[in-house]
């Protein structure tokens, strides 16, 4: 990212020859004739750092740093004083009002981006530092000892994402940054074979977690995620929700719980597709989706063909036509992407 800095300088040749060099040094350059007009520019753009010359009109140089060190949003920004007075006590008194360096003209282009490129480094390590002990604080008192209160704990301070139907939340290889807690929607987690064939590994609700990868090495997402409706998500870098697992053992094994009963429900997924008959895949694939996703006044789901015949690892084709059969037996009503179950009791009944 480009990084602002701002200029202000009475000196109209210097400001301007200045300003050319730090552009050809690639930041991007703010300038001020005076220091009333440097004040407004400051609070205005907050620059990542500020270059300020001490003998001007209207308000010199000291008065700019006493303005903005008054401002919670400009106090922070490091501030380097340039000035052509060497007299020990100007340097002193600039100092201690709280300047982070101190320049004196003429400069050697090297001083002048060393003493940004150092300045900014520091403020960013200091900020870095300041946001992690702020976050373990806020971990601390958080005391997040339950799955309930994890949820509750990533919607308060994770980033909102919004998908619409068929939008990749994240991709097979992608970086494993973040895990994920619906707030609305659903959203599935699928492979894709060889030939291109989708298998759905997972399909999560409103209040489900999803996105779990390695804690310890980097590894990437081994799967797709994709949004089947219109989604709210909230994501939790996995860093941030490792801290919290540190300071929180009763959590680890509750978290180690549900992913072994996810792990499971996986498992028996398998099986059905390695052993099941079509009319049992199919019953089993229907009262998973009937769990997963939220029925319309009229007691519908809504479900996408090729979602069903993915879970239950059949053509689309055989699915349509076990789906049809099931019409006429009175177990479902279909209607479109609308399916109701009649006799949910059959279903469940239906044999190997």
């Amino acid at each position: 990212m480009i990084k602002k800095v701002l200029l202000i300088e009475d000196d109209k040749p210097l400001r301007e020859n200045t300003a050319e060099l730090l552009e050809l040094s690639n930041y991007k350059v703010l300038t001020a004739p005076d220091g009333e007009k440097g004040v407004l520019v400051a609070k205005a753009s907050h620059p990542d750092v500020i270059i300020c010359d001490i003998m001007m009109p209207k308000l010199d140089g000291y008065g700019v740093l006493a303005a903005l060190s008054e401002d919670n949003n400009t106090k922070s920004i490091p501030f380097i004083f340039l000035s052509a007075k060497t007299e020990r006590k100007d340097i002193r008194l600039g100092m201690e009002m709280g300047a982070d360096d101190y320049l004196t003209k003429p400069f050697e282009e090297s001083e002048l981006i060393g003493a940004i490129e150092s300045r900014i480094a520091k403020s960013s390590i200091l900020k870095e530092a300041e946001q992690e002990r702020l976050y373990n604080n806020l971990v601390s008192e958080a005391r997040v000892r339950s799955i309930h209160q994890l949820k509750n704990f990533i919607d308060d301070n994770g980033e909102e994402f919004r998908f619409h139907l068929g939008d990749s939340i994240y991709r097979e290889g992608d970086n494993s940054n973040l895990v994920y807690l619906v707030i609305k929607g659903n959203a599935k987690t699928h492979k894709l074979d060889e030939q291109g064939k989708e298998l759905i590994t997972g399909i999560y609700k409103a209040d489900d977690f999803f996105g779990f990868t390695s804690f310890t090495k980097n590894i990437p997402y081994q799967e797709y995620a994709t949004a089947m409706e219109d989604s709210v998500l909230i994501s939790l870098h996995k860093d941030q929700l490792k801290m919290v697992l540190e300071q929180n053992g009763e959590l680890v094994m509750e978290l180690l719980q549900l992913l072994s009963e996810n792990l499971s429900q996986i498992k028996e997924q398998l099986l059905q597709m390695a052993y099941g008959s079509v009319r049992k895949k199919t019953a089993s694939t229907l009262l998973k989706f009937a769990e997963k996703l939220q029925e319309d006044e009229a007691g519908n789901i809504h479900v996408l063909r090729s979602d069903l015949a993915s879970v239950a690892g059949m053509a689309t084709e055989t699915l349509i036509r076990t789906l049809s059969t099931f019409k006429k037996e009175g177990i479902i009503e279909i209607k479109d992407r609308d399916i109701k179950i009649l006799d949910m009791d059959r279903l469940q009944r239906i044999p190997y």
